[in-house]
């Protein structure tokens, strides 16, 4: 297929947000359309009156803008085409690929509890497929609802082949005479999609696995309109670490959950690109999007379903971070900031320098863009939480003692740097005969309330000699505290 020829789709149905299922769908899309420069087209599928909500479609909206999955064509509505889909369910009817059914939803209830069967499996009995044309005339002439059928062939076979699956074939007597127009003139999901990507002049339906079994029916649909197939690419399921469907009891689902969890877009895509899709013969695990347009193809994508691992998207989120400048990271972490009550304009002003210094200093330890208000709060505020962890590095007996001396050496030591703090601090630790371990653990606690922490030296001189006296001493007040709740 010529390179002009390649336009590709992404039909989510407005009945959720945008999930990660579908963002990784979206993203095959997307970088299948960009490598060989085709064009990739948005479709809001919202035929379902009932479930789709005009929050539901800003929701994909917002979800694929945040990933940077920009379109090309759309977005197009169903909702839209409702006349263009009645119109193609009767020539069908006209031409005899389709009939007319009037049996009412309570009549193929009783039929399907009188079948016995498992409601999953039982077929429509075609009790409609062969009426006389006069009762056909009669009924349509009294107003009788009916919804419109296809005519499914009695005897022989549906093949088709897929990029991913291969060769696909379903014995006709397992496909029932399935709904193309309901009574209500909606169309159903096999009528809308095949005309509309026909119509849109789709050359490859890449979609999740789980829309393997309506493939035979949307097939059988492109010959009775004498269509050439599109190519079809079915993607593999995306499991949760116990290995059973992708849900909510194993996390966050939604993308735009994940922008609240502070990942950023680049990472996330890297991550749902490799659900599913091989790279090829290399261990690399990190790519820029131009190196994953570049290397996708669909004959790289695998059968086997993929699993979603959070660790693991939490590490790669980590990578991105850590690769980011100051400058990069700086708008992301404002907003941040802005969220939790902790921005100050002169962080942009006079202090911008400071900041830099400080997204660089916390981002080695990050993995999502919320960890600079977790870990910035005791840079930015007075106010801030001491873990258990680090209250019991504030145990040692002789602290008492120790904290405020350390305080008063700060206070008189000009200048204030990396290399003068270290010095005061290990030169008290030999003078009082205790391991400078002990001190480095007890300032850490004193000056962020956390045990883990960047270098100390790094951290004293970015919290700032004032407020790192200030802290030192306001430390014993902590030790008498907890010592006064002991008792």
């Amino acid at each position: 297929m010529k390179t002009a020829e390649i336009r590709v789709r992404f039909a989510p149905s407005p009945t959720g947000y945008l999930h990660v299922g579908g963002a990784r769908t979206a993203l095959f899309n997307w970088l299948f359309a960009r490598k060989h420069r085709g064009t990739f087209i948005l479709r809001i599928e919202d035929t379902d009156v009932e479930r789709s909500s005009e929050d539901m479609v800003e929701g994909i909206l917002d979800g694929l803008r945040w990933l940077e999955l920009d379109w090309d064509e759309g977005p197009y509505f169903q909702s839209q085409r409702l006349m263009l889909y009645r119109q193609r369910a009767q020539a069908l009817v006209q031409s005899g690929d389709a009939y007319y059914c009037f049996c009412s939803p309570e009549e193929l209830a009783a039929k399907r509890q009188r079948a016995g069967a498992d409601p999953s499996r039982w077929q429509y009995d075609r009790s409609c497929r062969s009426l006389p044309q006069e009762v056909v005339r009669a009924k349509l002439q009294a107003g009788v609802p009916r919804a419109i059928r296809f005519k499914v062939p009695l005897d022989g076979s549906t093949i088709f082949e897929d990029r991913v699956y291969g060769r696909i074939e379903v014995h006709n007597r397992d496909i029932e005479d399935f709904v193309l127009l309901r009574s209500d003139g909606h169309p159903t999901y096999h009528l809308s999609v095949v005309v509309d990507d026909a119509d849109m002049g789709i050359s490859h339906i890449i979609r999740g696995a789980d829309h393997l079994s309506n493939t035979p029916k949307q097939v059988l649909l492109y010959r009775a309109f004498g269509l050439d197939l599109p190519v079809f690419a079915h993607l593999p399921l995306i499991l949760g670490p116990d290995r059973s469907r992708l849900s909510k009891r194993h996390g966050a689902t939604s993308v735009t959950a994940y922008r609240e969890m502070g990942f950023v877009p680049a990472a996330l895509r890297n991550f749902l690109a490799l659900l599913g899709w091989s790279p090829g013969d290399t261990k690399q695990e990190i790519f820029s999007t131009e190196e994953l347009i570049e290397r996708f193809s669909l004959d790289a994508i695998s059968k086997s379903n993929a699993v979603f691992d959070f660790e693991k998207a939490l590490w790669m989120n980590g990578q991105y971070l850590r690769a980011m400048s100051a400058e990069q990271l700086e708008p992301l972490v404002r907003e941040e900031l802005k969220k939790a009550g902790l921005w100050r304009e002169e962080l942009a002003g006079e202090k911008r320098a400071w900041f830099l210094h400080l997204i660089d200093l916390l981002k080695v330890r990050a993995r999502t863009l919320t960890y600079f208000v977790e870990a910035g709060r005791p840079y930015l505020s007075d106010e801030y939480p001491i873990e258990p962890k680090a209250m019991k590095n504030l145990r040692h007996p002789q602290l008492r003692e120790l904290l405020p001396e350390l305080a008063h050496r700060f206070e008189q030591l000009h200048p204030f740097t990396l290399e003068t703090t270290e010095r005061v601090l290990r030169e008290l630790a030999a003078e009082r005969g205790v391991k400078a371990g002990l001190l480095i653990n007890a300032v850490r606690a004193a000056l962020t309330g956390s045990a883990v922490t960047p270098g100390i030296f790094d951290v004293i001189v970015a919290v700032g000699q004032e407020r790192t006296v200030h802290r030192l001493r306001r430390a014993v007040d902590w030790i008498d505290e907890a010592e006064a709740r002991a008792r």
